[in-house]
């Protein structure tokens, strides 16, 4: 029995190639798009940390100024209240 060959498509095997070759183009491109956004994402990230930081430093500034003004009020109402004591001893 002889064997009989078949012809090689080789139409077939060129598109296939082809189509590896872009797929492997695309695989490599994917690849430095995710490492990109993964590099923004950690940026992005590192900003919103310091944001949130110097959001709570604000607000303790915030309790901060609040707590002197009730201070300040505090000895505003002392002092009224010494310099009406001194004037009632100049009679």
């Amino acid at each position: 029995m002889a064997k009989t060959e078949r012809p090689v498509d080789t139409e077939a095997l060129d598109r296939l190639e082809d189509k590896v070759r872009l797929l492997v183009a695309l695989v490599g491109r994917m690849r430095s798009e995710h490492a990109q956004t993964a590099d923004a994402l950690q940026r992005a990230t590192r900003e919103l940390d310091d944001a949130r930081i110097r959001l709570k430093e604000a607000e303790g500034s915030g309790a901060e100024i609040a707590a002197l003004k009730d201070e300040r009020e505090t000895i505003r109402t002392r002092v009224s209240s010494l310099l009406a004591q001194i004037e009632d001893l100049n009679l």
